[in-house]
């Protein structure tokens, strides 16, 4: 692995870009937890996303403590959109090594992808509010993209051997 142990890992990306599965399969395969970064939102943010509301950077700062708090605790596979470089700034300030992984690619698939689930609190209508926000790794920054559109557990397959 990087270094001679596993680096705190976030798969980052919009809604819909597969996210939770490939992060929960690359955790399964590390054989380190998996957290879905959604599940570490205060109600209060998702009240807001489920009305329609983009979160602001002001409901985003909690949040992201959250998450780097988890990471901080020890290996871990975490889904976090983390879609601004100041985002991902605010992760590196605690967990200092962490690398993304950007899951990216055509946003049609992800308006399909989002038409077609039923149980999740992110509606359609925000989709393009996070295209917008959306900032891509920088050279700078430890991490790497990937089509989402690939299957799962070839994505997954593809993180760890990037990892090794």
């Amino acid at each position: 692995m990087i270094g001679d142990a596993l680096p705190p890992l976030v798969v980052m990306g919009v809604s819909a870009s597969g996210k939770s599965s490939v992060g929960a399969r690359v955790g399964a395969l590390l054989g380190i937890p998996f957290i879905d970064g959604d599940d570490l939102h205060p109600a209060s943010n998702v009240a807001k996303m489920a009305a329609g509301i983009p979160l602001d950077d002001d409901d985003r700062w909690p949040w992201l403590d959250a998450v780097a708090a988890r990471l901080a605790e020890g290996p871990a596979v975490v889904a976090c959109s983390a879609l601004k470089r100041a985002y991902r700034d605010r992760l590196r300030a605690s967990v200092p090594d962490i690398v993304f992984v950007h899951l990216t690619g055509d946003p049609a698939v992800l308006a399909r992808r989002m038409g077609a689930r039923y149980d999740h609190f992110m509606p359609e209508s925000l989709l393009q509010s996070q295209l917008d926000t959306l900032e891509d790794l920088g050279p700078d920054e430890k991490g790497f993209a990937l089509d989402f559109a690939a299957p799962v557990d070839e994505l997954a397959e593809r993180v760890v051997e990037r990892l090794q």
